[in-house]
């Protein structure tokens, strides 16, 4: 019997990149806090968070495989979160505008028998961006379900003059990773 991909995500943009690679998998999201996770190291909290996600899943059978992961933005070690409202969304892409910051996925692959944790790092350079620009993006719902009030996939794609890394890393799912990961799992492309 094939082992069976559980992904611990309701990010239409994961499920995406898996049907992408043709893995067959299904949705089961964690419920957690990501509140209760305080630590101020982007690196150790995209883990952490990454951990949890995937903790919080049951595993009932042996060739089960959980899938999770978080991403996260930060710059200058400050870590920036999906914006709450359109103040947010303006500050952080400001903040962003004409710099280099990091995106961090944070990945936990786990099965009864074993787990496996990473986190994967991308440099991004944003052009500087006029306030015309910043507000018409933060005018539409582009910047408010993303970390760092941004997606490199949609709308924000205007905003990035280069990126250092894996594109994937910043989508949200470093995927050629994952899948040679995954492989190790038993879970292999259809």
């Amino acid at each position: 019997m094939a082992n069976k991909l559980i992904l611990a995500s309701s990010s239409p943009r994961r499920q995406e990149l898996l049907l992408q690679v043709k893995i067959p998998f299904t949705v089961e999201p964690a419920d957690i806090d990501e509140s209760q996770i305080t630590t101020t190291d982007p690196i150790e909290k995209v883990k952490q968070l990454a951990i949890w996600k995937g903790e919080n899943i049951p595993i009932h059978h042996p060739n089960t495989v959980v899938l999770s992961a978080d991403t996260i933005v930060s710059y200058e070690h400050t870590i920036f979160e999906k914006p709450r409202n359109q103040t947010e969304a303006k500050q952080m892409i400001s903040t962003l505008s004409d710099q280099v910051h990091d995106v961090y996925t944070g990945v936990m692959i786990r099965s009864l028998q074993k787990k496996t944790v990473f986190v994967e790092r991308t440099r991004v350079e944003f052009w500087p961006l006029s306030e015309e620009e910043i507000d018409a993006y933060v005018a539409t719902e582009d910047p408010y379900d993303k970390a760092g009030a941004y997606g490199i996939q949609s709308l924000g794609a205007m905003f990035v003059k280069q990126i250092i890394g894996d594109y994937y890393t910043v989508v949200g799912l470093p995927l050629s990773r994952v899948v040679r990961e995954l492989r190790d799992f038993g879970i292999v492309i259809e």
